[in-house]
């Protein structure tokens, strides 16, 4: 076990959803693949141009601050950050230094710092060989960018946060943050100490693109930190980037401070007075937020009593909770159902979607409710709601207007519980399976259930499995 402390903060970018970028009226798509074809004067930084602040992101982040518990700004200012790459049009990026919209906050008990809003650089191409190209399609989209306390102590936590994070932005509607896009970027500040009261020196991990680049970029960091000063060599303060091909980091440029960009209000762009916008308020934007991640866990674990790991996948998975929670309606009246139908959700009708795609009409939630009533009757074995799952799958549309006992019985599928009957099954299982039988007189007991699973593919899940072994038993005996 490592002597050495880990301290982690993240800086985390996300791209806002709005129609137009953050300063003109150029349009903000994701999926553009045609190079250089969102652009305008504005966003272009031609001389002359005037820039307009985009509401709806504005907005945006303040629902974020609302989520996160923090104090939204009275007084807020966008201002020039001043350094030169061929990204930066204009020669400086519009930000927020001294007056971020939000300031403090916790998520995924974590402390954040600030969430401020500022403009996307274009992107850079270096895959051409001995040149670079640049698609300003992304410069000038409306970027949030989320700083946390250094409170951060390993490289699951720092994963486990982003995810949280991509999470929550995805239920505000404020972003779809997918990674793989470069919607949703991590940077990462690591540092180790010995001294419980006393940071490292801090390095940063830039444009992050995975989770799991996140967490192994930080493990690499601390490890290379770890020997560096077990070797008595000095940790150097610097930026460095993840290559994910080598699974290491390398040094790219010394770390800047914020001295070094020259921040100064711009002076183009009008000052906000936050609470003097009516739609800003507080009380008018409560009305808009869904409710949360961590609320929806802490409402399923209390009013359902389903299993945490099944509260996970509804959480991260709208369409499934969306469905789960009319089914739920349609089981008002017999809550104790509930789990049962979580469990038949979550597992097969989700495994029938990876074939063919989640499908809600495939088996309406009405359908499914009355499943699971079915089963508790004892008039479905699970066999046989296995079966029905994936005819309503295959043949949903023919079977609409159906009940779905209606549709059981015409499949034979409505489960057999007439002595009768369960006794001309045995008889007939008896005597196709006489080796089976023989081991059973000897002594070895799986051989009954052997013959009851016989019984219950003869009859494709209908005959009670309870029944038809007592019945087997009492002839065997």
């Amino acid at each position: 076990m490592s002597d050495y402390l880990t301290t982690i903060g993240l800086e985390i970018h996300a791209e806002l959803k709005t129609k137009t970028k953050m300063f003109c009226n150029s349009r903000n798509n994701p999926d553009e693949e045609k190079p250089n074809a969102n652009i305008c004067p504005v966003c272009m930084g031609h001389p002359g141009t005037l820039p307009v602040i985009n509401k709806e992101a504005v907005k945006h982040v303040i629902k974020v601050g609302l989520a996160l518990g923090g104090t939204i700004a009275d007084f807020t200012e966008f201002d020039r950050k001043n350094y030169f790459y061929p990204d930066i049009p204009k020669g400086y990026q519009l930000s927020q230094y001294e007056f971020p919209l939000v300031s403090g906050g916790t998520l995924h008990n974590v402390a954040i710092t600030r969430v401020h809003l500022e403009e996307d650089t274009a992107t850079s191409l270096h895959d051409r060989g001995d040149y670079s190209l640049v698609d300003f399609n992304r410069a000038g989209v409306p970027l949030m960018e989320l700083v946390t306390e250094p409170v951060i102590k390993s490289a699951k936590e720092a994963g486990d946060f982003a995810r949280e994070l991509q999470l929550l932005l995805r239920y505000l509607g404020v972003s779809d943050a997918n990674m793989e896009k470069g919607e949703m970027r991590v940077e990462a500040n690591i540092s180790i100490s010995k001294d419980a009261g006393k940071l490292g020196t801090k390095v940063e991990v830039k444009n992050i693109n995975s989770f799991r680049a996140v967490e192994r970029a930080i493990a690499y960091e601390v490890s290379r930190h770890e020997a560096l000063l077990d070797a008595g060599e000095k940790v150097l303060q610097e930026t460095r980037g993840w290559n994910e091909d080598t699974q290491k980091t390398f040094a790219q440029r010394r770390k800047e401070e914020s001295h070094d960009y020259r921040y100064f209000p711009d002076p183009d762009l009008p000052k906000l007075a936050i609470s003097e916008i009516s739609e800003f308020r507080k009380e008018v934007l409560q009305k808009e937020m869904p409710e949360l991640p961590e609320a929806k866990r802490v409402r399923y674990a209390k009013e359902f009593g389903i299993k945490p790991e099944d509260i996970e996948l509804f959480v991260n998975e709208p369409l499934y909770a969306g469905y789960f929670e009319r089914v739920v309606q349609a089981l008002k009246n017999k809550p104790s159902l509930v789990k049962l139908a979580s469990n038949y959700i979550l597992s097969d009708l989700v495994g029938q979607s990876k074939v063919g795609g989640w499908k809600e009409t495939a088996v309406p939630p009405l359908i499914l409710a009355e499943l699971t009533i079915l089963l508790e009757a004892g008039e479905l074995s699970s066999r046989g709601a296995k079966e029905l799952i994936a005819l309503y799958y295959a043949e949903g549309a023919t079977l609409a207007g159906k009940s779905l006992k209606e549709v059981a019985t015409e499949k034979g599928l409505i489960q057999k519980s007439n002595n009768d009957e369960l006794t001309k099954v045995a008889e007939s299982l008896i005597a196709e399976h006489p080796k089976a039988v023989e081991e059973f007189k000897a002594g070895k007991v799986a051989s009954l259930q052997f013959l009851v699973g016989q019984g219950m593919k003869a009859t494709h899940g209908s005959a009670n499995p309870g029944k038809l072994r007592t019945i087997l038993e009492g002839l065997l005996n």
